[in-house]
């Protein structure tokens, strides 16, 4: 079985917060990386922690909260990846999402791109 065959693949939305760490400063949201800029990691995580409680609560869905605040541009589609498989997402990214069962939420992720969390959809 060839490694991109779909029984391989998985699939995920996420939240991104960009940091001053981050590959690219700069997103939708904040075309000029204003505010990524001045973003430490820490202050991103304390963002993304908040986000996730409030998902994890009940008290926000996470494609709402995706598409409000996600860096990323899959935020117009409430943070929606669609299938890949591996060796095609950041190595960090990846193992996360591998090791979440359909429907649950990843701890905080750090690739070169910011900090996430991920919701394995399928």
């Amino acid at each position: 079985m060839s490694s991109s065959s779909p029984a391989n693949q998985v699939r995920a939305s996420h939240i991104l917060i960009k940091h001053q760490g981050s590959r690219r400063k700069a997103s939708w949201k904040d075309p000029e990386g204003r505010v990524i800029s001045n973003t430490t990691r820490d202050a991103a995580v304390s963002q993304l922690k908040a986000l996730r409680d409030d998902i994890a609560s009940g008290n926000a869905k996470f494609g709402e909260v995706a598409s409000r605040h996600s860096d990323c541009s899959s935020a117009k589609r409430g943070g929606d990846l669609g299938p890949f498989g591996r060796g095609q997402m950041q190595k960090p990214f990846e193992d996360a999402t591998y090791s979440l069962e359909i429907g649950e939420i990843s701890d905080i992720v750090d690739t070169d791109s910011g900090v996430h969390i991920i919701m394995r959809t399928g």
